[in-house]
């Protein structure tokens, strides 16, 4: 039981090929990632979920959407957040760079979305991990930061996979 764990936490720990080149710091940053993504993502949906006529009010300050769908946004995006973060935090073998491409792209809505109601210099709650965080350059940092997670699990098994054929060609 404890070796399948391993195998699922760990895959390439425990690899039966003995030919598979391991690199065991992109594994572990491979699962760190995930559970920060995923932590961020369910913390955030249930922040809104949790509060829906303040999530309300935050989208109606940014005054980027159209009001009648403000609603039917506020009903659901919170469920899409805690979805994908499950889903992240679960893993579905080869399905983790879709995933993350997912949560780059949402990350990237976010960070347009905030960046503009800055320039645009209306003052509003940024509405990311609560209703008490003012849009400023700190929040539009702060969640482009996030972004660095999603990237490099969208990104890394590709980069990985080069260096492994250049080690084998040598």
């Amino acid at each position: 039981m404890i070796r399948g764990f391993l195998k699922w936490f760990f895959p390439c720990f425990l690899s039966k090929r003995q030919d598979k080149i391991c690199f065991h710091i992109p594994c572990i940053l491979h699962w760190l990632f995930r559970i920060i993504l995923a932590g961020i993502f369910i913390y955030s949906g249930y922040v809104k979920w949790e509060s829906p006529l303040l999530f309300e009010a935050v989208l109606y300050t940014y005054d980027l959407f159209p009001r009648s769908s403000i609603p039917l946004i506020t009903g659901c995006f919170p469920w899409v957040e805690m979805a994908l973060g499950l889903s992240l935090l679960i893993g579905f073998g080869k399905k983790i760079k879709y995933l993350a491409g997912a949560a780059a792209a949402l990350l990237l809505f976010f960070i347009a979305i905030i960046t503009i109601t800055y320039f645009r210099g209306i003052e509003a709650d940024c509405g990311c991990f609560g209703f008490d965080d003012p849009i400023s350059p700190i929040a539009i940092i702060r969640d482009s930061l996030i972004l660095i997670p999603a990237l490099y699990l969208l990104f890394a098994d590709a980069l990985l996979k080069k260096r492994i054929q250049k080690l084998n060609r040598r």
